[in-house]
């Protein structure tokens, strides 16, 4: 069963990408139903009758016509239903015995329906009706009741409707697809406005840092100006260059990153940004919420660059801040800080288990991305993904010195 269905796909898709080719498969269909049903008397002595009457070599001349007129219904339906129901009507009024070529003006009227708006299919569709149906009662050799003219009647209405439910169908599928694809350049919107936000929190923390320890040397070198005694003119000089830098770079700064600012937050740092120092305290806000957290560090006491101390203790935080969200209620965390030569292995373990199917994460893996803009700016290497036999890790490698350029962060199958 699985082989037909793949099979019919197979031929469906085919015949999609090879229009022309199914336009003269239906051509030769209709043109061997129109012979056969030449063959045909409907109003035998016992019923229909085959084989009592032959066409006329008129008639299979207009069939074969408008069965090949068929083959340009799509690059010009409306001249093609023109072109069958003139002969169609010709048929009609003057074939004795007459042959169904009007068959073929049908499949033009479900094209014409099919490809046009609401309003032309009606116009069209009575235009056809009234005159097939007209000709065939008025001009035929048969009587204006009998079976053939209804059946004119009734499938050329029928050819009518069924060209505007699939011009219908067709239109919602196109605004089906239409709107998954709008959704999905939203999703990407959102995720390049969610990761400029994190570049501009980032940005901002940066400048926190920086501030912090321009005004540290702005106030050590203002102390240093008065109580150096030694060679007091020149100290007190040079020293009032160094305080008059500081101060103008971090003006300067202040004023380069402060566009960069949200509404409400303050001026300048009252503080120095969070770091290694205060990992105790952070973990202990996640262990008084409830989750078991564990904390191995053997980083030789050393400090970091502030952009890494920094760093380090972000991406600490996002990875607990999934745990807790993400992980289940009675999930375990292991954070380790280890010194590897001359970079800092900063890993997240945690023991959870990942949401139930159709639970997406409420940030929708921004916390991720953000992790990975931060260690990519350092030129580190990031790595995410579940761990074998449950739960999930999260690791990052940060040099221990100043490095330029971006380096691919590690692509993990992002659980949260």
């Amino acid at each position: 069963m699985t082989s037909l269905a793949t099979g019919f796909a197979r031929t469906q898709r085919w015949l999609r990408d090879h229009p022309l080719a199914f336009d003269g498969a239906l051509a030769l269909i209709v043109l061997i139903s129109m012979v056969i049903g030449s063959f045909a008397e409907p109003n035998g002595e016992h019923g229909p009758e085959f084989g009592t009457r032959t066409p006329a070599a008129r008639s299979v001349v207009l069939m074969v016509l408008v069965a090949a007129a068929l083959i340009a219904r799509r690059r010009s339906p409306m001249r093609v239903l023109v072109f069958t129901s003139v002969l169609s009507v010709v048929e009609l009024g003057f074939g004795d015995p007459s042959a169904p070529v009007a068959m073929a003006a049908v499949v033009a009227l479900y094209t014409v329906a099919s490809r046009t708006d609401r309003p032309t299919t009606w116009r069209v569709g009575l235009l056809t009706m009234t005159g097939l149906t007209g000709t065939a009662m008025f001009f035929g050799s048969t009587p204006w009741y009998t079976q053939e003219n209804l059946g004119i009647f009734a499938w050329t209405g029928m050819a009518a409707a069924a060209g505007d439910a699939v011009r219908s169908r067709r239109a919602f599928v196109d605004a089906i697809r239409e709107r998954a694809e709008r959704a999905e350049r939203t999703r990407d919107e959102e995720a390049r406005r969610r990761v400029a936000e994190e570049r501009l929190r980032i940005a901002r923390d940066l400048h926190d840092v920086v501030a912090h320890h321009i005004a540290l040397v702005n106030v050590q070198a203002g102390v240093a100006a008065h109580v150096m005694d030694k060679r007091p003119d020149q100290a007190k000089e040079a020293l009032s260059h160094v305080r008059e830098a500081s101060r103008s770079a971090l003006n300067e700064l202040r004023a380069t990153v402060g566009l960069l600012r949200q509404s409400g937050d303050p001026e300048a740092p009252t503080e120095p940004a969070p770091g290694l120092d205060v990992l105790d305290e952070l973990v202990t806000t996640f262990r008084q919420a409830g989750m078991a957290v564990e904390v191995a560090r053997a980083d030789d006491g050393i400090r970091p660059p502030a952009a890494v101390d920094l760093a380090a203790y972000r991406i600490i935080q996002e990875a607990l801040t999934n745990v807790r969200k993400h992980a289940g209620p009675d999930a375990r965390a292991e954070v380790s800080v280890i010194r590897v030569g001359l970079t800092l292995e900063v890993t997240i373990l945690d023991d959870g288990v990942p949401p139930p199917p159709g639970q997406e994460a409420s940030d929708g893996g921004h916390g991720l991305l953000g992790m990975r803009e931060r260690v990519s700016a350092l030129g580190g290497r990031l790595s995410t993904g579940p761990r074998f036999g449950g739960g999930y890790r999260v690791q990052a490698i940060l040099p221990l010195q100043a490095h330029r350029g971006r380096t691919d962060d590690d692509q993990g199958t992002a659980r949260r």
